[in-house]
């Protein structure tokens, strides 16, 4: 009666959990969370929002005034010779054509203000910031990915918690039985060989036990290595209570697919400054031989000021066949995206089924147990009297013990499902 209602109390407590945190315990939610923190690849969120910010001001900059310092000294074979040019007319000028040095020298600086761009620079800072969200979003799937397998570890901690209890109970349930059939031997009454046969099954048992607790252990270290805390019980570890499914598809998945659109069409909208013209406002200031004055051979300064147009030309060659790029591209991220959405379905579905055949598998769990019990009782007593073999009793003992392990597994499933469903869903 005692082993029945512990039995009953650990069954209750494995479908419905602990009412009420502990303190100190982890809860799923939390090893989501720090699995998160701790994951190498979250460090590339800040890194890309870093590379984007100095991206777009290093962008904006070329709107500041730019400054360029030349210098040249140079040899030439000729130069203007205006005495040749002139020839007897120079006297009559009454002026004296200067001869122009070959060695030439010059050092010269310029600023160039940049008036008008097309709109490029905006529309690179929007490529910019497109691309980043679409690199961290990248980041966010892979990091979401993590919790599938904190779900499977998780849950297997708690699985194997519960075989352990319930493979105790039958060694508890065993070593009973033998400590009546090695007084029933005492008197004669028993054979050797029923008490070596039970001796058999609880050291069968025990094996079992060992090799939950080393599948317990290895679980253990590899949640510790994704959570970053060492976990060194299962006891730190708060059972997840049964939840409501949602089936409302809300994966990361989904945005990756809008900001890769968004992507493509900045650079669509970046098209726009190709065929545009720029203008750009400039002053150059120089100091050399010659200057700008034609008749001179002297050092001297001078500057030249006033406003640069460029108009590349070139890009409507080839705008069409890019812009029909950039389309075929969005149409593929819908494709894609669609074709997610319908696996999402699938799997959810899959998951939805899984809740519901659970549920009907533990209700006749329940029924399998019951009856499996009644004939556990009624081969004890049928050993106590001689009508059965020790063999006979100990796969009585099994049948029932399976029939619990069935419950146990069917109700972490249930459970597993159901947090299953949520994960596939993005809720």
């Amino acid at each position: 009666m005692i082993n029945k209602i512990l039995l009953t109390f650990g069954i209750w407590f494995l479908a419905f959990g602990l009412g009420k945190a502990q303190t100190g315990m982890l809860t799923l939610d939390e090893c989501y969370q720090l699995a998160k923190d701790n994951y190498p690849a979250v460090k590339k969120m800040d890194l890309l929002a870093k590379s984007s910010d100095y991206t777009i001001k290093n962008t904006n900059k070329k709107f500041l005034p730019q400054l360029n310092i030349a210098g040249q000294a140079t040899y030439q074979s000729q130069v203007v010779n205006y005495g040749d040019l002139l020839g007897s007319r120079a006297s009559g000028l009454g002026f004296t054509p200067p001869e122009f040095s070959k060695d030439q020298y010059k050092i010269s600086g310029e600023v160039e203000q940049l008036l008008f761009d097309g709109g490029n620079t905006k529309y690179q800072n929007d490529l910019t910031k497109a691309n980043a969200n679409l690199q961290k979003q990248n980041v966010e799937v892979e990091l979401y990915a993590i919790k599938e397998r904190i779900n499977t570890i998780f849950f297997s901690i708690f699985l194997i918690d519960a075989q352990l209890d319930l493979n105790q109970l039958k060694i508890s349930n065993l070593e009973t039985q033998l400590d009546k059939t090695q007084a029933a031997y005492k008197y004669g009454t028993a054979y050797a060989s029923d008490v070596n046969e039970l001796k058999a099954e609880i050291e069968t048992s025990k094996s079992t036990t060992i090799d939950y607790e080393g599948n317990r252990t290895a679980f253990l270290k590899m949640l510790s290595i994704f959570i970053g805390k060492e976990i060194k019980s299962s006891s730190e570890l708060l059972k997840p209570e049964p939840i409501l499914a949602s089936s409302e598809i809300n994966r990361p998945e989904m945005k990756l697919y809008d900001f890769q659109k968004e992507m493509y069409n900045a650079q669509t909208q970046q098209l726009k400054s190709t065929y545009l013209p720029t203008f750009k406002a400039f002053f150059q200031g120089a100091y050399g031989r010659p200057t700008l004055n034609p008749i001179s051979n002297n050092f001297g300064a001078w500057y030249i000021t006033g406003i640069r147009l460029n108009w590349n030309l070139g890009s409507f060659y080839t705008i069409k066949n890019q812009r029909e790029i950039n389309t075929i591209n969005s149409q593929i991220a819908d494709t894609d995206k669609e074709t997610f959405m319908r696996n999402v379905a699938m799997d959810l579905t899959q998951q939805n089924e899984n809740v519901k055949k659970y549920n009907d598998m533990i209700a006749r769990d329940h029924t399998t147990i019951s009856l499996r019990e009644s004939v556990t009782q009624s081969a004890s007593a049928q050993l106590a009297n001689g009508v059965i073999t020790i063999h006979e009793y100990i796969q009585k003992v099994n049948n029932e013990n399976a029939a619990k392990q069935n419950l146990i597994l069917h109700q972490i499933q249930l459970l597993q499902a159901q947090y299953n469903v949520n994960f596939k869903s993005g809720n």
